[in-house]
């Protein structure tokens, strides 16, 4: 009985594909005329940091160095804000820097930054095959990749050999000691996305982003991330009602600046827990 309800379920919701699909192709294609094109943030895209008790010289001996690094699509490259100092990264290495448990382990933060508008697995797997390998192995690599897969409509076969593709050449080429992937965002609720269409790219997510989760779980020394949305809302809120669109930029699509904030906390919290757990 249940078999034959979720049988049911999948076919309605296919005629009801069917019968929205002129609606999806002239809303994709209006999203595409007229959403503003935002740019890359200026700023570094890579850099090295003293870390706090690196001032003693004789302490700083006996510890190595952090290699992070950051790879995927206009999310990790920061689209929404005005610099890198208010995008992903620029929010994410003070915070790293702060953290006691960093301090303790290493004498230097060294970060950087492989991201491009538009990239889907695809393209973060070739751009991973065309780096040179590293003269040290990368602590930590975090991935934002699914959204251009998405809007692409990759196939699902393709989606899932490609995830594994690029976790093979970062543990193989990279030297990752700790690899995250980020979650796919709530395409539903993106400003930018009317109804019905919304609905219809936010379930293509979140196959994606179910794939995802399943490849992460059957790796070793991968961790799949899910953004805490609510909590975000909740934190900025204070109990009182706000816009969604406050989290997002001007285009309705990307990331606020204030997003990155709370997505740099959210990662800052969940790379010193991998940290601590490798020492332990």
């Amino acid at each position: 009985m249940v078999a034959t309800s979720k049988i049911q379920n999948k076919i309605a919701s296919v005629a009801k594909d069917v019968l929205f699909a002129p609606v999806y192709l002239y809303q994709g294609r209006k999203i595409k005329r007229d959403t503003v094109r935002l740019p890359e943030p200026n700023g570094e895209r890579h850099g090295s940091v003293q870390l706090d008790h690196a001032s003693n010289e004789s302490a700083a001996q006996n510890k190595p160095a952090l290699h992070i690094m950051i790879v995927g699509d206009s999310a990790a490259a920061g689209v929404g804000s005005e610099t890198q100092q208010e995008a992903l990264v620029g929010k994410l290495i003070p915070i790293l820097q702060q953290q006691p448990t960093i301090n303790e382990q290493f004498a230097v933060l060294n970060w950087s930054l492989q991201a491009t508008t538009g990239h889907t697995s695809f393209d973060i797997l070739r751009r991973l095959y065309i780096m040179p390998a590293p003269n040290e192995p990368i602590d930590v690599m975090i991935l934002s990749v699914g959204v251009n897969d998405t809007t692409s409509s990759v196939a699902v076969n393709k989606w899932q050999q490609q995830i594994k593709d690029i976790i093979a050449i970062a543990q193989r080429k990279f030297g990752v000691r700790k690899l995250v992937f980020l979650s796919l965002p709530p395409m539903a609720q993106m400003p930018a996305i009317p109804a019905p269409l919304n609905n219809f790219v936010g379930a293509k997510a979140s196959i994606l982003d179910g794939i995802l989760q399943q490849i992460c779980r059957a790796h070793k020394n991968v961790t799949y991330m899910a953004t805490d949305f609510p909590r975000m809302i909740a934190e900025h809120s204070n109990g009182t009602p706000i816009d969604i669109k406050v989290m997002f930029a001007s285009d309705g699509f990307h990331p606020s600046s204030l997003m990155y904030g709370y997505w740099a906390q959210q990662l800052s919290e969940l790379i010193v827990d991998l940290l601590d757990s490798s020492t332990h």
